[in-house]
C-alpha cells in the first residue's frame, strides 16, 4: 500500500510535471504575444520620432482598429478551446479538428467583411467622437492602410490556435519573429522614406504591418501544408464543405469570448478617446503607458492561452484533478509575473518612458511627467490584471465564456469606465482619474472571475453525467 510520503511524493511530481507542462507551452506563445506587440510598439515608437502629434494620431487610429480588431480575434479564437476538448476526449482525432479550423476560418471571413466596411469611416467615427479634426483625419489614412492585416491576422490566429492546441507552438513564435523584422523594416523604410521607398509617414506604418500579417500567415499555411505531423490533418481539403452545426457551436462559445475582449480593451479605448478630450499630452502619456502594459500583459495572455489549451484538454478527458492542476499552476504564474512587473514600473519609470521619448528634450518634458504619473497606477493593476487573464483562460477551457462577458461588462464599463470619468472630469483628476477608475475595474473582474473558478464544481462547470 502506498505510504502517505509517497502519496505527496507523486502529488509533488505530478505538479512538477504540469508546471513543465504549461511552461513549454506557454513561453512560445508568449513570445509570439510579445512579437505581434512588438509590432504595435514598434510602429508607436517610430511615430514619436515624427512628433507628439503624429504619435497622438497614431494612437487614435491604432484603438479604433482594436476595438473592432478584438471582437474577430475573440471569435477566431474559440477554436482553441474547442480542439484542446476534442482531442482530450480522442487524442488521434483528425476529422474534428479539421473541421473546427475549417470552420474557424469560415468565422474570420465572416467577421472581418463588416469590419472593413466601419473602418473606411475612421474619420467620420473619430469626429463623432469628438477628436480634433487634423487628428481625425490623419488617424483615418493610418487606419485605411492598417485594416487590410485584419483578415491575413485572424487566418494566422486560426492556425496557431489549431498547432497549440497540438502543443507545438514553435511555430507561431518563428511566425511572430518574422512579423516583427518585416514590420520593423518596411516601417522604417515607409515611414521615413528610406531604401529608395516614398516616405508615407503614418501611412507607411498602417501598409507595413499588413504586409507583416500576411507574410506570417503565409509562413504558417506552408507549415501546416509541410510539416508531417500537421500535414496529415489536411487543413485546407474541401475549404468550401460546410458544417453548421460546428460553425453555430464555435459562434456560441466565442461570441462572449468576443464581447468579453471588446468590454476589456473597448474601455481602455474609450479612456484614449477621452484623453484626447482632456488634450494632446495626456493621450500621448496615455499612449506610452498603455504600450508599456500591454507589453507586460503578453505574459499572462500567453499563460491565458496556455491554460486554456492545458485544461481543455483536461476537460474533455474528464479529469478533474488535471483541470485543477492546470489552472491553478497558470494562475500563479501569471500573478506572480505581474507583481515583478508592477515592482519595475515602480522603481524605474522614467527609464521605460525614455524608450519612446528623448528625456533630453524639453518639449517633451509635460508628456513625460504624465506617462511617469500614469505608470505608478498601472503598477498597481498589474497583478489584478495578470489575474483577469489567466482566470479568463482557465474558464475558457471549460467552455465557460457567457457569464465572463457578463462580469467584463459590469466590471469594466458599470463600473471602471464611469469611475473614471467622474473622477477625471467631475473630481477634476483629469488623465489620473481616468487610470484610477481602469485599475479599479479591473481588480473587480479579477475577482469576479476567480470566485467563479472556485466555485466551478457546484455551479455544474465540470459536470461529466
Amino acid at each position: 500500500m502506498e505510504t502517505v510520503a509517497q502519496t505527496e511524493s507523486t502529488e509533488r511530481a505530478t505538479w512538477r510535471g504540469e508546471v513543465r507542462a504549461t511552461l513549454v507551452l506557454a513561453w512560445p506563445l508568449i513570445l509570439t504575444n510579445l512579437a505581434q506587440t512588438m509590432m504595435t510598439a514598434t510602429d508607436v515608437v517610430m511615430m514619436g520620432w515624427l512628433g507628439p502629434d503624429a504619435l497622438a494620431a497614431g494612437a487614435l487610429g491604432s484603438n479604433l482598429y482594436f476595438a473592432t480588431m478584438i471582437f474577430g480575434l475573440g471569435l477566431t479564437t474559440a477554436t482553441a478551446p474547442m480542439i484542446a476538448r476534442e482531442l482530450g476526449r480522442k487524442g488521434h482525432s483528425v476529422r474534428d479538428v479539421r473541421r473546427t479550423v475549417r470552420q474557424g476560418m469560415w468565422t474570420a471571413v465572416v467577421v472581418t467583411v463588416p469590419i472593413w466596411i466601419a473602418l473606411w469611416q475612421s474619420e467620420a467615427i473619430l469626429l463623432l467622437l469628438g477628436q480634433e479634426p487634423a487628428l481625425a483625419k490623419a488617424a483615418s489614412e493610418y487606419v485605411r492602410a492598417l485594416q487590410w492585416s485584419l483578415l491575413p491576422f485572424f487566418f494566422f490566429l486560426v492556425l496557431r490556435s489549431f498547432i497549440s492546441a497540438l502543443e507545438r507552438p514553435l511555430w507561431a513564435l518563428a511566425a511572430g519573429i518574422v512579423g516583427v523584422t518585416v514590420n520593423a523594416l518596411l516601417a522604417w523604410a515607409l515611414i521615413f522614406g528610406h531604401l529608395c521607398f516614398p516616405k508615407l509617414g503614418l501611412v507607411g506604418a498602417g501598409y507595413a504591418t499588413t504586409i507583416a500579417d500576411f507574410v506570417m500567415f503565409a509562413m504558417m499555411a506552408a507549415v501546416v501544408l509541410i510539416d508531417r505531423k500537421f500535414r496529415r490533418y489536411h487543413l485546407f481539403g474541401r475549404f468550401w464543405r460546410a458544417d453548421w452545426p460546428r460553425f453555430r457551436e464555435l459562434w456560441h462559445l466565442g461570441l462572449p469570448i468576443g464581447a468579453t475582449l471588446v468590454f476589456e480593451v473597448a474601455v481602455f479605448n474609450g479612456a484614449t478617446f477621452l484623453m484626447g478630450l482632456i488634450g494632446a499630452a495626456a493621450l500621448a502619456a496615455h499612449s506610452i503607458a498603455m504600450q508599456l502594459a500591454s507589453l507586460s500583459f503578453m505574459v499572462p495572455l500567453g499563460l491565458a492561452q496556455a491554460a486554456t489549451v492545458r485544461v481543455g484538454r483536461a476537460f474533455g478527458a474528464h479529469d478533474r484533478e488535471g483541470i485543477r492542476r492546470a489552472g491553478w499552476t497558470a494562475y500563479a504564474m501569471g500573478v506572480g509575473f505581474m507583481a515583478l512587473t508592477a515592482l519595475a514600473m515602480i522603481v524605474a519609470p522614467r527609464l521605460l518612458v525614455g524608450v519612446f521619448l528623448d528625456l533630453d528634450t524639453p518639449s517633451n518634458a509635460p508628456v513625460i511627467e504624465l506617462a511617469v504619473g500614469f505608470l505608478m497606477i498601472a503598477a498597481l493593476f498589474q497583478v489584478a490584471d495578470g489575474g483577469q487573464a489567466v482566470a479568463a483562460g482557465m474558464l475558457r477551457g471549460l467552455h465557460d465564456t457567457r457569464v465572463p462577458m457578463i462580469y467584463a461588462g459590469i466590471g469594466y464599463w458599470c463600473i471602471g469606465l464611469l469611475l473614471g470619468v467622474v473622477l477625471a472630469f467631475w473630481a477634476d483628476m483629469q488623465g489620473f482619474g481616468l487610470w484610477i477608475g481602469l485599475a479599479t475595474g479591473l481588480a473587480v473582474v479579477a475577482l469576479l472571475l476567480l470566485g467563479r473558478w472556485l466555485r466551478r464544481e457546484r455551479l455544474g462547470l465540470v459536470s461529466f453525467g
